[in-house]
């Protein structure tokens, strides 16, 4: 009997400890679809930052419904951040080849400068990547990770519906220091709740989605004031889930 090589043996196990992995990713999805997940991955690390900083630990986040949160900030969010949302397989794919063109002319960029560090990889997120990512991934940005982040969004899009998508990434995207969801966000920014939201604040919010905690400290900022007009006149056209 031929003796198995070691490094075929150690390839063995590292696919079998990959695919164990994605059929944990998979059983955590599935339960989504009925209960609303507590926390996520980029949530928790957060909150160990801020707790052990220097600052007062502070934390706000509160979980409702789809119904419970306003059209406006559903069709801002679009608007802002993926305006085919409703209509894609959770991938724009012209979008991808663009970010892939650019994180390739980088890389060249970088080798030629003779830079050991590796540029940073720039992608196309859709609103159910950004979802994956939050829920399951680090911070880092590495072809590894986004790989992974590719097949979490083909898992989410295939056992949640988009509304299911669209409603827990409503309810766990960052929109300042230890602001979480749009309830919380309605109610720190506005003082009110997020089915109340009215279209210009709902606009607001969306364009702070890229940058919540830079537009936290700098609420006047020009950009943040004319792109959240752009916003809300896109908003009628967004298609909800």
């Amino acid at each position: 009997m031929t003796r198995q090589r070691p490094w075929l043996r150690w390839l063995l196990l590292v696919l079998v400890a990959w695919l164990g992995l994605q059929f944990f990713f998979i059983a955590r999805i599935a339960v989504m679809a009925r209960l609303a997940p507590e926390s996520t991955a980029f949530e928790r690390s957060e909150a160990w930052r801020i707790a052990t900083s220097k600052d007062a630990f502070r934390w706000r986040q509160d979980w409702v419904p789809y119904s419970a949160i306003s059209n406006h900030l559903k069709r801002a969010v679009i608007a802002s951040e993926d305006d085919i949302f409703a209509q894609h397989d959770g991938v724009q794919w012209e979008a991808i080849e663009k970010a892939w063109a650019k994180n390739a002319k980088a890389e060249l960029q970088a080798s030629r400068a003779n830079k050991a560090r590796p540029p940073k990889v720039v992608g196309g997120s859709t609103i159910t990547q950004q979802l994956a990512k939050n829920l399951f991934l680090s911070g880092e940005r590495t072809f590894m990770r986004k790989g992974q982040e590719f097949v979490l969004t083909l898992m989410l899009e295939a056992l949640l519906s988009k509304q299911r998508i669209l409603e827990i990434y409503l309810n766990h995207v960052e929109w300042g220091e230890g602001i979480f969801g749009a309830e919380a966000a309605a109610q720190h920014y506005f003082a009110k709740s997020a089915a109340q939201l009215a279209p210009w604040e709902a606009g607001r919010l969306a364009v702070m989605l890229p940058r919540p905690k830079y537009y936290q400290k700098f609420p006047q900022s020009a950009y943040l004031a004319g792109r959240t007009e752009i916003i809300v006149s896109r908003m009628n056209s967004a298609q909800l889930p």
